[in-house]
């Protein structure tokens, strides 16, 4: 099956990914890192569009966590920022966890024009890859960004995503094959050194940083919007959520 992949960033983005589309969030620092990891731990999680939106799903969930940050600062009444290495080793997983971001948690919101909405890290790259190949026909690959910028992670991870696509035959489309020229084949630390990961290390959240880069293709998992929630809809006969 011939299809299109088109990588794109930023939310407002995401309009232009409707009816027939799969659109894929990518925000490997940090939104969908800690989604995709909250996910596959077997926590609830509800993707906030803003801090309104955050604290009115809080309203309707029973004992919520609120996890996220905006403009690098976690908000008021928030028990937790926006952080993988910490949800990694949070126990309390019959809590549902409302997780908001500044870039990242906007594009997971529902649209009911589009086939479906999909959270995507270096955690679940392959796998996710693997789902979108003969499901879709049409798949958005849409990196968060920051600041009006397309950051460097993002491009890396839009790149993993890419790729098995265009081998699988999948036609390319806007600046997809300049994004995967630049970073196919390389580690992931190769963007060790952008500009989110300097604010990592200028405000001492390098545990986030280590997480991102010291988990890669670990989890076999597919991480898809339902509704305000997401949850892990696909994994191969490894338990999910047996950490």
């Amino acid at each position: 099956m011939r299809g299109e992949v088109v990588v794109d960033f930023l939310p407002e983005a995401a309009q232009r990914y409707g009816r027939g589309w799969a659109l894929v969030a990518v925000d490997v620092i940090r939104a969908t890192t800690t989604a995709v990891t909250a996910a596959w731990r077997g926590f609830r999680v509800y993707p906030a569009a803003d801090l309104a939106d955050a604290r009115a799903l809080a309203t309707m969930l029973e004992d919520p966590l609120l996890v996220g940050e905006l403009g690098g600062t976690v908000p008021a009444g928030f028990h937790e920022a926006n952080s993988p290495a910490v949800m990694e080793e949070l126990a309390e997983k019959d809590r549902p966890v409302v997780l908001l971001s500044t870039n990242g948690t906007r594009l997971l919101q529902p649209d009911p024009r589009r086939a479906t909405t999909y959270a995507a890290c270096l955690r679940n790259a392959s796998a996710q890859a693997d789902w979108l190949i003969g499901r879709h026909r049409r798949v958005a690959l849409v990196g968060a960004g920051s600041r009006g910028q397309f950051r460097e992670e993002d491009q890396y991870g839009c790149a993993r995503l890419a790729v098995p696509l265009l081998e699988a035959g999948f036609v390319p489309g806007g600046m997809t094959l300049d994004v995967v020229r630049r970073w196919q084949g390389r580690p992931p630390t190769a963007f060790a050194d952008g500009a989110s990961a300097d604010y990592l290390r200028r405000t001492g959240q390098l545990a986030d940083l280590d997480f991102v880069l010291a988990h890669d293709d670990d989890i076999p998992a597919v991480v898809a919007l339902s509704g305000r929630r997401l949850s892990c809809v696909a994994a191969d006969r490894m338990q999910v959520a047996a950490s």
